[in-house]
């Protein structure tokens, strides 16, 4: 049986479209939490980061403007 997933998209984000278009064309249909309207709670964000096998630091977007400031 197929492995469930679950995509943390940001529909600004090209590469976060472009990962969402890639799963949808091979047949996947991902749970899609949109995370900026959605929010995160401490404890998602840190099984993420486990998960993931980074630091929280390693989660974010370093490119952003709120970033910089």
């Amino acid at each position: 049986m197929p492995q469930a997933l679950t995509i943390y998209h940001n529909p600004r984000c090209s590469k976060s479209r472009q990962t969402l278009k890639l799963l949808e064309e091979h047949g996947h249909q991902p749970t899609i939490i949109n995370y900026l309207n959605e929010g995160l709670t401490p404890g998602q964000i840190t099984e993420l980061a486990r998960g993931l096998g980074c630091t929280l630091h390693g989660l974010l977007r370093r490119k952003e403007k709120a970033y910089a400031e």
